[in-house]
């Protein structure tokens, strides 16, 4: 599928400001893959449909995770983590996306997981960076990004953390074995 379809399929399900969202992260993950080896046509499809199911009500998001065998935990959790389950899901659906690294990092674009392979990393950041983001501590990852793929990641996962703690939000499990995982293996 090249960039003009996949677009056109997911426009009609982001609101204007989440397109150009997803605009920032397709151009982000673009330049990561070149930077640090991924495939581009890949990290530009898996940056497409990132959001896909964003907008999807909760309950219909609650019944594919449901009827899907997804992850239950899922439920106990904030639903801003169901849509990039879903999305992969639907991605594979509605949209005939097969390439399982594809759809792997839209799955894991929100909580990351154990194992975190350099396609899931790029898009993981490219959301994290992409130039419509304005949040503390944005910046510093995004001059890590340009250093260390690695680094920026650790960075994010632990601003990441660090907020939900501070809000008193409980911090889905995949997230913290992530990271976790990405400090053990790169020596922090």
């Amino acid at each position: 599928m090249d960039r003009e379809q996949a677009l056109l399929l997911v426009k009609p399900q982001l609101t204007e400001h989440r397109y150009q969202h997803t605009l920032g992260v397709m151009e982000t993950a673009i330049r990561l893959a070149e930077k640090y080896g991924a495939d581009t046509k890949k990290a530009e499809l898996a940056a497409i449909f990132h959001d896909y199911a964003k907008f999807r009500p909760k309950d219909e998001m609650k019944q594919i995770i449901e009827e899907q065998n997804m992850p239950p935990i899922l439920l106990e959790y904030n639903s801003e983590l169901w849509h990039a389950p879903v999305g992969a899901y639907l991605a594979e659906i509605e949209a005939g996306i097969k390439d399982e690294e594809v759809l792997d990092a839209i799955r894991y674009h929100t909580s990351g997981r154990v194992g975190m392979t350099l396609l899931d990393k790029v898009i993981y950041l490219a959301d994290y960076i992409e130039p419509g983001r304005h949040f503390p501590g944005v910046e510093e990852v995004r001059k890590m990004a340009e250093e260390d793929l690695d680094r920026a990641l650790i960075q994010s996962m632990k601003n990441t953390i660090q907020f939900l703690m501070k809000k008193n939000q409980p911090v889905f499990p995949d997230t913290f074995n992530a990271y976790n995982s990405i400090v053990t293996n790169t020596g922090g």
